[in-house]
């Protein structure tokens, strides 16, 4: 079995690699690969939690464990961390155990940045993001690979972290600046929300027609990031429809909703956004076949 630690999948990890390696996942989530029901579980403590993510796809079957433990921020290590086991599928042994607390980040912002590339306005400059902690970070990243942001718009509770975070954009050339929910969604082009949010961050009201919004946060069940009103108002997509259904942010959508998975828009039989004052909104619960791919990615690029 090859061990790969955490020092060395995240010197690997890179939006560029991440974003190749989703987009082929999600696409092949829509098609050959098949998703098992996820499992949500916890630690001693019940606020430590995890969620075990299995999946097969033509080439690749494994799972994901990944633990979100609150208590870290007082040792100032990251909430979040992940193991992927990938199987050797002659033998039913693991073939491979990629150790991902950095490349889980990577891979949850290049699933946004796919949506986004496919369902946003190709001139959509100004994005408002809910949440200032350490993955609002890489999404944010993630995004400005592939939109010209030209203001980012940070909403948060948190008023010293969200200084920190926008002080820390500012320094890489993205403009940011803090800024009330309200005013971010009625100016904002792109809305993300990275949150562990038990209900809706803002008005469906003050979403303009032409935006795209992303839920990143919703994960299990309960969590809520967006009102279901919005939901009236626009195209709904997600990465896995039955498991948005489940524990994603469409668990809050009427049951007659259509909800397309965004491998269908990327592999060309659905459509996206069809027009420039269509409201998208995606859903990203996570999938297990997204980790099997940057992991195999991880692997190769070792290998090169």
């Amino acid at each position: 079995m090859r061990y790969i630690p955490e020092e060395v999948s995240a010197k690997l990890a890179s939006h560029e690699m991440a974003y190749d390696a989703v987009k082929s996942a999600l696409i092949a989530a829509s098609d050959s690969a098949t998703i098992f029901p996820v499992v949500l579980a916890h630690g001693s403590e019940p606020t430590n939690s995890y969620a075990i993510k299995s999946s097969a796809a033509a080439e690749l079957a494994g799972l994901k464990v990944g633990s979100y433990w609150p208590g870290n921020d007082a040792l100032g290590i990251p909430r979040h961390n992940s193991i992927i086991l990938l199987f050797d599928q002659s033998c039913g042994r693991i073939r491979a155990a990629v150790e991902a607390g950095k490349l889980n980040a990577y891979r949850t912002a290049a699933s946004n940045a796919v949506a986004a590339n496919a369902l946003a306005r190709s001139d959509a400059q100004t994005l408002a993001v809910f949440g200032a902690g350490h993955q609002a970070e890489y999404e944010v990243r993630a995004l400005a690979r592939i939109r010209d942001l030209q203001r980012v718009l940070v909403v948060t509770r948190n008023p010293e972290k969200g200084a920190q975070f926008v002080s820390s954009l500012n320094e890489e050339g993205i403009a940011a600046e803090l800024m009330e929910a309200e005013e971010a969604c009625r100016v904002a082009e792109i809305i993300i929300t990275v949150t562990p949010a038990n209900a809706p961050l803002f008005d469906a009201a003050w979403v303009q027609p032409g935006t795209h919004v992303a839920s990143m946060g919703s994960d299990s069940k309960g969590k809520q990031e967006l009102p279901p009103q919005l939901f009236d108002r626009a195209r709904l997509f997600c990465d896995l429809p039955a498991q948005s259904r489940q524990i994603g942010e469409f668990q809050h959508a009427r049951d007659a909703a259509e909800l397309t998975a965004i491998g269908e828009v990327l592999s060309g039989l659905k459509t996206g956004r069809s027009g420039d004052d269509d409201i998208t909104v995606f859903d990203s619960s996570g999938l297990s076949v997204q980790d099997l791919y940057v992991a195999q990615t991880i692997l190769d690029l070792l290998d090169a």
